[in-house]
């Protein structure tokens, strides 16, 4: 059987392979195909389609996982099989990134109030090309030995209520489902048993979405059994992955690649083109 993982990072965003390192570390993990989904950016994608034509049995799915806010929750909400070329997506994704960039400035200068030895500069050697975001002003104090580990970094500092947060402009979960429909992609919620208020799921399915990310590596058996149940009364699309941001290591929460995934000859029959 032929599986894919739905859920992984470049180092366009915070992942630490390149997306031609990502294919063949995938193809080492005996994959078929993977979903490029970066955090806010679609700039890793070209490079993995590029590079997958070489193997005719890999396929790439053109996604993408938008950071969003409702009641006060983050809330994570993956596209599928986007245009990733359509103007009005770049627009949004600019505007995004430049506030990524506003805030990890601002994230610094608090930094530095609070006696860190940490600049901005240091953050883009993190960072490279990628999307700046937190983890990569995490792995700075880490590397430096203002913590030990990047969760503590966010526990410490960087956490909603900590001495050196910094709020950043997102969408609404229902304008990022809306945004995903119009470059003629599938909206799928990204690990909701992450999300702690319950009217939240209700919400989104309500609003539209097209499906749910049953498998995830923070989700117990558990919740598994519970989102497997909700998308099929609600007909919804059941995906999962492994949230690959980098080989493991002793504190990452996210999944080695390939550690969840579902068959590719399911995933075909809502994605267009991903069977050669």
């Amino acid at each position: 059987m032929k599986y894919i993982d739905m859920h992984v990072h470049t180092t366009a965003s915070d992942g630490i392979l390149t997306p031609r390192q990502l294919i063949d570390y995938g193809l080492q993990k005996g994959l078929s195909g993977m979903a490029i989904t970066d955090h806010d950016t679609v700039n890793g994608i070209h490079e993995a389609v590029n590079y997958s034509k070489r193997y005719c049995e890999f396929s790439i799915i053109a996604g993408i996982e938008l950071s969003t806010e409702l009641l006060n929750e983050e809330v994570h909400i993956l596209g599928y099989d986007i245009n990733y070329n359509e103007n009005e997506l770049l627009d949004v994704l600019k505007l995004i990134q430049n506030q990524r960039v506003n805030r990890a400035i601002k994230i610094v200068e608090k930094l530095q109030d609070l006696k860190a030895s940490i600049t901005y500069k240091e953050i883009l050697q993190i960072s490279k090309e990628g999307v700046v975001g937190r983890p990569h002003i995490a792995k700075v104090l880490m590397e430096k030995g203002y913590v030990k580990t990047v969760e503590e970094a966010f526990e410490n500092y960087l956490n909603k209520g900590c001495p050196a947060y910094v709020p950043r402009y997102k969408l609404t979960p229902f304008e990022a489902i809306d945004l995903i429909h119009r470059v003629k992609g599938l909206a799928v919620l990204a690990h909701p048993g992450l999300i702690k208020n319950k009217k939240i799921l209700i919400d989104i399915i309500k609003r539209g979405i097209d499906g749910i990310e049953a498998y995830h590596p923070e989700h117990k058996e558990e919740d598994r059994k519970r989102f497997l149940s909700i998308a099929q009364e609600h007909n919804l699309i059941i995906t999962g992955g492994s949230d690959f941001h980098s080989p493991p290591i002793d504190d990452d929460r996210h999944g080695d690649l390939g550690s969840e995934k579902v068959l590719k000859e399911y995933i075909s029959r809502f994605i267009k083109g991903l069977e050669r």
